[in-house]
């Protein structure tokens, strides 16, 4: 097929059959205690392989770094064995698979940390929810309450944080890492100048506010290289106190930056639409960044496309579709119809809702 969706494509040091991506999606099925990977992540992500390229859901680079309840970590020996399944599991069926490697930041609450309060840039009181299940594994939005503001030094140990994050991640056998630095999270609440009020080397001037997010790619590039280091945006999400007038123009100046340390990827998350304003924002984005460039947000086969062609993007990544359809890149290659997906299973429980969509019919057994 000719389509630009089904085009083989060079991204760091892997070659990708198609433009397809298995974006990362919190499904809280870590086994406890311990926030380990099981069998059943493994057999999760391989169910998968057949996408162009497998980015694994956002995962603890500390216990610190925790703020929904059941999200599996990449910081102990048992979490590394637990991810060696799931990667062993994907790589045998012909896939390839990153990691996101995150730190909530104030998107938290003090039941995961003892008692302490969530931190962040600044001390600033916002407007979010985290999920939080109590023992019976069953769960439901909290809000999150102010947090505390990082000291320098404390910045600095997060930051060696991620680094080892990383090593672990390739220990485990992962291809390569995604900063996750969108979304709200502790990297985007440092971009933002709405949650990020600090007077330091840290805070204030986009440059300064730019800091954490370009010593985190540093670090993290001088630990596996840059080909297998991607980063992760969300200029133009504004949930969580995340709404900041300078958002884009601070996300451009990121992507230049980051193009010049040649990461693998730059990864967009969007709202999902086809505004003005979102094809202006890609366009900045992409002439920031001449990378492979990942666009997600509600995507259609037809938008996708449509962005492929316009070159705006190079790959597009389907979430929801992906929860429940795990054949969907060969559902979109044949135009075979999508399953639904249950979002009262997307967060906890078993295999149910997890495991048990079925593919066509005609899916082949074993990914190109």
């Amino acid at each position: 097929m000719n389509a630009p969706l089904f085009q083989p494509l060079a991204v760091g040091d892997l070659r990708l059959p198609n433009r397809i991506v298995m974006p990362p999606l919190t499904r809280a099925r870590a086994a406890q205690p311990g926030n380990v990977p099981t069998a059943m992540n493994a057999a999760y992500y391989a169910a998968r392989a057949y996408a162009g390229l497998i980015v694994a859901e956002a995962t603890d680079i500390s216990p610190d770094a925790k703020g929904y309840s059941l999200t599996p970590g990449i910081h102990s020996r048992a979490q590394i064995e637990g991810w060696q399944h799931v990667t062993e599991a994907v790589h045998r069926r012909g896939g390839r698979i990153f990691l996101q490697i995150w730190h909530c930041g104030r998107m938290s609450h003090p039941d995961f940390h003892a008692g302490a309060l969530p931190v962040a840039p600044s001390a600033l009181p916002f407007s979010g929810q985290i999920w939080k299940a109590g023992p019976d594994g069953r769960g439901g939005m909290v809000p999150c309450p102010p947090p505390r503001a990082l000291d320098a030094t404390e910045i600095t140990a997060i930051v060696a944080d991620f680094r080892q994050a990383a090593r672990n991640a390739i220990e485990a056998g992962f291809d390569g890492v995604e900063i996750h630095a969108a979304n709200g999270y502790l990297i985007d609440q440092f971009l933002r100048s709405s949650a990020n009020q600090r007077s330091d080397a840290y805070g204030g001037s986009r440059d300064k506010r730019l800091r954490f997010l370009l010593e985190v790619t540093d670090a993290v590039t001088g630990a596996i290289g840059a080909a297998r280091t991607g980063v992760r945006l969300s200029p133009r999400n504004l949930a969580n106190g995340m709404d900041c007038p300078d958002s884009l123009p601070t996300a451009v100046a990121a992507a230049t930056q980051l193009a010049a340390r040649g990461v693998a990827y730059l990864h967009i998350n969007e709202p999902g639409d086809d505004s003005p304003e979102a094809i202006d924002a890609r366009r900045q984005l992409r002439a920031a960044f001449p990378g492979p460039l990942i666009v997600a947000g509600g995507y259609t086969l037809a938008r996708a496309e449509a962005v492929l062609k316009g070159g705006e993007a190079d790959l597009v990544a389907f979430g929801r579709p992906y929860i429940a359809n795990p054949d969907l890149a060969e559902r979109l290659q044949h135009g075979w119809p999508l399953n639904a997906p249950d979002a009262t299973t997307f967060f906890g429980g078993d295999a149910r809702g997890y495991l048990d969509y079925p593919t066509h019919p005609t899916t082949e057994a074993e990914p190109a």
